[in-house]
Formats: C-alpha cells, structure tokens, sequence
C-alpha cells in the first residue's frame, strides 16, 4: 500500500486498530470511511463485489484491508457499515506424538509465524531461498538435523499450531 494511495488512510487505521486494540474485529461506517479518505466513496461501493478481499490492480481499496492484515466479514448496506475481521491463515501441520512433522504446511506455517520472506528465514537457517521454497512446495523434505533445527526455532518462536 503506497502512501499517495487514496486508501492509505483506511490502511494506516487498520493497521493503528490492530496495534490498539485486541479485538478481532474492526466495525465502521461508510462515513467514517469517507472521513478517512477524505472522498466519496465510489458509487460500486453499495455492491458487495467492491467490498471483495482481493488484492489486485483493480481493487486498490481491497489492499488497504488485506496489507492491514484484515479481511471483510459483513457489509450491511441498509446500515452501511462494514466489519473487517483480522486475517488468520491455519494450516495443517501433522504430529507425531509431541514432534511436528516438518513438512510443507509445517515449515510455510513457522515461516508465516516468525513474519519472514522465504528469504529472511533461509538466511535465519542458513539454507538457499530456492531451498525453503522447495520445501513449501513438496519437492523435498529437510533432512533430520534441519528437522531439529526447526523443532528448536518453532520452541523458541513460541510456535504451536
């Protein structure tokens, strides 16, 4: 999300409420919206389609939400507010007793956790980008001694999916 961007400042707010607040929820008004972009919102704005959580070119408005970390739960026309809910990704990490089964989900799940790019957290592990990639993708698993290694970060990062 740029700064010049006309939803900068619904962006800069969601991200203010999360530092903020511990709910999981943001509620607003369209004119609070308004407010904050210091616009009008545009008339595509009455249909749910505008309100989508997809990031892309064409919905600029979507980012402010999605890079703040949030996506929209309800929009309630006759009311016209719009409930953004923060965004949790789950994953499916396996067990085998107390161990976790570092394998893709597992190691995506760590990685996500810990807030780093691929790249971050190959260097974190001293590995190549390419391999963390490969992991995340399936291509091949981490030998027992990156295993342990993991197991070790997951502790520290306080990890437990």
């Amino acid at each position: 999300m740029k700064i010049g961007s006309k939803y900068y400042p619904l962006f800069e707010h969601l991200q203010q409420q999360s530092k903020l607040d511990e709910s999981e929820q943001v509620r607003l008004t369209f004119g609070s919206i308004k407010q904050l972009i210091k616009r009008d919102l545009p008339s595509s704005a009455q249909k749910r389609a505008w309100w989508s959580n997809r990031d892309s070119t064409s919905a600029l408005q979507a980012g402010a939400w999605v890079k703040a970390g949030y996506h929209v739960e309800s929009v309630d026309f006759e009311k016209e507010t719009v409930t953004f809910c923060k965004f949790q990704a789950t994953y499916a990490v396996q067990r085998n007793g107390e161990d976790i089964i570092w394998e893709q989900q597992a190691i995506r799940a760590l990685r996500k956790h810990m807030g780093m790019t691929q790249a971050k957290f190959a260097a974190e592990l001293g590995v190549r980008r390419q391999t963390v990639s490969e992991w995340e993708n399936g291509v091949y698993e981490p030998d027992r001694s990156t295993a342990k290694h993991l197991e070790l970060i997951a502790r520290q990062k306080s990890f437990d999916p």
